[in-house]
């Protein structure tokens, strides 16, 4: 079945985000279909992280549409918003320091899928659990689910949000950055973990300045400056579109991402 005949897993109309009198997401259009993986790039500044702040329910939008599987979001706290099946990771790792990495993914499982009953969760249940096992396998942490969260080197940090997010099962999944400040070994680590997640049919929005990461994950891509969407298609295309390559990529890194995206074509 074709996007066309589908319902879009998230759509966002006419989103705006004002800070005083910044449009820092301006009359933003978007829509994700299950499956996807949209990539999100752009200059520093040009509203990317504000765009999942508004999805997210962070930072509620100023005005315009957004909803999830046809239900209204854009209104709704993060906490709704994640127990309807959207879950992030953010720039910054955060992790409770004093626990150990299984004990921080319970938490997202626990906690992130919405608890219906009165009280506070004192226990995990069996199914908690296991997809606490589960999230861990997919992040290759679970050989390292001991380890005391203030232990782990920046990597394991990253994968530690990441398996947290996954815990909750999410629809939908927003990834900030995954791979700001890591070598390009340890980079290559987090490509195939978001491979595998791809594989396994989860649903993307990811956003991330190495742009050989963003343009071989992404089905799409979406390149925004000062809070405007200036270009939306796949990679060949944005190598190829001048104001991509003027405001954002240079010349130098177009023909060098070029030369990257032929030699993967060539070799399957």
């Amino acid at each position: 079945m074709s996007n066309e005949e589908t319902q879009p897993l998230l759509a966002c109309r006419n989103v705006f985000k004002y800070f005083g009198g910044l449009a820092a997401v301006n009359d933003f259009d978007l829509d994700v279909f299950p499956g996807d993986v949209i990539g999100i790039g752009g200059p520093n500044g040009a509203g990317k992280t504000t765009f999942l702040d508004v999805i997210s329910g962070i930072s509620p939008a100023t005005s315009g549409d957004i909803a999830l599987n046809g239900t209204p979001i854009a209104t709704k706290k993060p906490d709704a918003i994640c127990h309807l099946g959207i879950s992030r990771t953010f720039q910054l790792n955060a992790g409770f320091e004093s626990m150990s990495i299984e004990e921080n993914t319970l938490v997202g499982a626990a906690f992130g899928l919405g608890d219906k009953g009165w009280f506070p969760r004192m226990t995990y249940n069996r199914e908690m659990r296991e997809r606490v096992e589960r999230a861990l396998v997919l992040c290759n942490l679970q050989d390292k689910a001991d380890m005391v969260v203030r232990d782990l080197p920046v990597l394991d940090r990253k994968l530690l949000m990441l398996a947290g997010a996954l815990a909750t099962e999410p629809k939908l999944l927003l990834i900030d950055e995954p791979v700001g400040g890591l070598n390009p070994h340890e980079v290559d680590d987090v490509m195939e973990i978001v491979q595998g997640l791809i594989k396994e049919g989860v649903t993307i929005i990811l956003i991330e300045h190495v742009m050989r990461f963003l343009l071989q994950l992404s089905k799409r891509v979406v390149i925004l400056h000062h809070g405007e969407k200036i270009y939306e298609g796949d990679s060949e295309g944005l190598l190829n579109d001048r104001k991509v390559v003027e405001v954002y990529l240079g010349e130098g890194t177009a023909d060098r991402l070029q030369h990257m995206m032929k030699n993967r074509a060539q070799n399957g």
